[in-house]
């Protein structure tokens, strides 16, 4: 593996705005964590997966892990199961945003609907698990459909949502009633963040095409893929 070619100049230069982006998203609290003490979404959840389709999946994956490893010891959080596992939903949210591959789209779902329901807890609460189907049908979907900003939107989202859920259930003790008294949060929580990630992916295909045209920047789609549909000259 040639790291040269993958960590680019110009590439770093975007993973550096990617990560200070982060660094402010992740201290702006959005709501807490139901069954954790001192754990919230953050305004990071409404921007994180769309770093996968400026970069490509693999490397915005790879841009959310290490801006959330950067954040983890700069805030100086405490080195447990729970806050580890809990850098890796928005990793998996960022490959489904950028890609149009279905194989691993769909695994990653279907894993965690499997985790979920072998929990005693969620074999009581099944139901829960239902949202997970979410970014599984989004893939599925014909091409026009599937590739749809709404589509990768809350397929992003439910993805990271059922990657927490899976870890989530294994490791804080909830009660089934808890989880039941979550559905319409996840729905009203889900929503915002699946209009956030659309909206800001938008607002940066713009801003991006813009400040490069002003510039002169030339910058291949292998490095940053801008979507011309969501450009001011659109």
């Amino acid at each position: 593996m040639d790291l040269q070619k993958i960590f680019t100049k110009k590439r770093v230069i975007f993973i550096a705005i990617f990560t200070v982006l982060v660094l402010i998203g992740k201290q702006i609290n959005f709501s807490p964590l139901v069954g954790a003490d001192n754990q919230f979404f953050t305004l990071f959840q409404f921007f994180g997966p769309i770093a996968g389709a400026f970069l490509g999946s693999i490397i915005g994956a790879l841009a959310v892990l290490i801006a959330e490893l950067i954040d983890f010891f700069i805030v100086g959080k405490e080195v447990t199961l729970i806050n580890l596992l809990r850098l890796s939903p928005m990793i998996f949210a960022a490959y489904y945003f950028g890609t149009k591959k279905k194989n691993l789209s769909i695994i990653v779902p279907i894993i965690a609907i499997a985790a979920f329901v072998l929990h005693p807890v969620g074999r009581e609460v099944w139901f829960f698990s239902l949202f997970w189907t979410i970014p599984i049908i989004a893939k599925l979907l014909p091409q026009k459909y599937s590739n749809s900003l709404i589509s990768r939107s809350l397929g992003a989202t439910f993805t990271a949502h059922s990657v927490g859920g899976a870890f989530w259930i294994w490791t804080i003790p909830m009660t089934a009633g808890q989880w039941i008294a979550l559905i319409p949060i996840v729905i009203y929580e889900r929503l915002l963040f699946a209009a956030g990630i659309a909206i800001s992916y938008v607002a940066f295909n713009a801003l991006f095409d813009k400040v490069l045209d002003k510039l002169k920047i030339k910058i291949s789609s292998d490095v940053l893929r801008i979507e011309k549909r969501f450009t001011l000259k659109a």
